[in-house]
């Protein structure tokens, strides 16, 4: 079974994501910041993370930068609000492999994961 992580400053997020995923993956770690998103991807080395871009301490941008420069192979999915559609095509841009919009549905987060591993 594909293992994730779930990286999200607010806990109903991740609780939320969490619930979504694990109807076909198993979540192994969260993460309400980046700082911690990247000690947990480290132990825990999930086949893919979903990644808030709007986060105290390290914003999901940073994260996602420093993650992809640590672990080139990491399949990361951005999560945003609406509102920010230039700051995902940038995260696009830096190797995030898809994006979800908040608020989201289930089915576009199980498409975008699974997609991760076509």
């Amino acid at each position: 079974m594909k293992t994730g992580m779930v990286v999200d400053d607010a806990a109903v997020m991740r609780i939320r994501l969490r619930d979504i995923l694990e109807t076909r993956y198993k979540v192994v770690a969260e993460a309400a910041n980046g700082r911690e998103a990247l000690d947990l991807y480290e132990s825990y080395r999930p086949d893919f993370v979903t990644l808030d871009i709007t986060m105290p301490q390290l914003n999901g941008m940073e994260t996602l930068v420093l993650m992809i420069q640590a672990f080139p192979d990491a399949k990361i999915v951005i999560v945003s609000a609406v509102g920010q559609r230039q700051m995902v095509f940038q995260a696009i841009a830096r190797g995030a492999k898809d994006f979800i919009i908040k608020p989201f549905e289930a089915k576009r987060v199980l498409m975008a994961i699974d997609r991760l591993f076509e």
